[in-house]
C-alpha cells in the first residue's frame, strides 16, 4: 500500500475512496494498524482518558503528545501521523507555532486543532510556516466546560448553518481536513459536499469523506460506556489483527456507520 500523503488523502476524497483512521499512542499498536492499513493515525489528546485515566483531554501537555507521537512514529515509520495540539497550547499564532514545532519535531506530519472563527489567523499563521493542519468542528471535547457536556452540535438549524460557515472558513485559511465530531449525518453530509478537503467523521455518519475511531472503543475496551456511534470490531473478529481489518474494510464499503451509530438531525 503506498504511503498516505496529503495529496492522497485528497485524492481520495475526490475518487469517492472512504479514508479508515484511528487514534495511537504507542509503537506497537502503530505498527498493527500499518499492518493493517489504516490511512492515518492520530495520536489524540484521548490519551488524557485512555493511557493517563483522566476524567477529560484537559490536563494532557503538549510534551504528552510529542512523547507518544514519537513511540507511533518509531513502530510505523511510514506512516502518516495526525498530533493533537492539547488544551491551550495554541490560544495565540505564537504559542501554536511554537508547541506545533515540538510535535512536528516528533514525527507529526500534521496537527489538529479544535475550534471555528477564532482559529483562522493561527490556521494561516501555521500553514504559512509549513505546519499542516486538520480542523475540528462538532463537539469539542476541550471546550466541554463551555459546552456543558458531551452533546450532539448542530441539531438547530442556525447552529449547523453556522457550522457549514465555519468549516468553509477553515478551508480558506488552510486546513487540509477537517474532524466532524458528533453532528446529525445531515449536517455532516451538507458540509462534505462543499468542501475540497476531506472531512473525518466520529458520530458523524456514513456522509463523511472518512472515519475515525478511538481504538480503545473500537476493540470495546472502554466497556463501562460505549458512545452511540461507536462499534465494538473486536467482540466480532474475535483478533486484534482481524478486529482492525474489519474496521478499515467496513468504513471502505460503507457498511460503518451505520444508521444506529448516527444522530439525525
Amino acid at each position: 500500500m503506498a504511503a498516505t500523503t496529503i495529496a492522497k488523502l485528497a485524492k481520495m476524497k475526490a475518487e469517492g475512496e472512504k479514508i479508515a483512521s484511528l487514534t495511537a499512542y504507542d509503537a506497537t499498536f502503530a505498527k498493527l494498524f500499518a499492518q493493517c492499513d489504516v490511512d492515518f493515525m492520530l495520536v489524540g489528546d484521548s490519551l488524557g482518558n485512555t493511557i493517563m485515566g483522566a476524567s477529560s483531554t484537559l490536563p494532557v501537555t503538549t510534551e504528552n503528545v510529542a512523547y507518544h507521537t514519537q513511540a507511533v512514529r518509531n513502530g510505523a515509520p511510514d506512516a502518516f501521523v495526525i498530533a493533537d495540539m492539547p488544551f491551550m497550547s495554541y490560544a495565540t499564532p505564537e504559542q501554536a507555532c511554537l508547541e506545533a514545532a515540538k510535535l512536528m519535531r516528533a514525527g507529526a506530519n500534521m496537527v489538529k486543532l479544535e475550534g471555528g472563527d477564532w482559529l483562522l489567523d493561527t490556521i494561516r499563521t501555521l500553514v504559512e510556516r509549513s505546519v499542516p493542519v486538520c480542523a475540528h468542528l462538532g463537539l469539542l471535547p476541550q471546550s466541554v466546560n463551555v459546552l456543558g457536556g458531551y452533546k450532539v452540535q448542530g441539531k438547530e438549524a442556525s447552529a449547523a448553518d453556522n457550522t457549514v460557515r465555519q468549516a468553509l472558513a477553515l478551508q480558506e485559511a488552510g486546513a487540509q481536513l477537517l474532524v466532524l465530531e458528533c453532528v446529525p449525518t445531515s449536517l455532516a453530509k451538507r458540509i462534505s459536499e462543499k468542501l475540497t478537503i476531506p472531512t473525518i467523521g466520529i458520530g458523524a455518519g456514513p456522509e463523511c469523506d472518512g472515519q475515525i475511531l478511538v481504538m480503545h472503543d473500537m476493540f470495546g475496551l472502554n466497556s463501562d460506556y460505549l458512545p452511540k456511534f461507536v462499534k465494538n470490531f473486536l467482540a466480532e473478529a474475535g483478533d486484534l489483527s482481524e478486529a482492525v481489518k474489519l474496521y478499515v474494510q467496513q468504513v471502505k464499503e460503507g457498511s460503518f456507520p451505520g444508521p444506529e451509530h448516527s444522530f439525525k438531525g
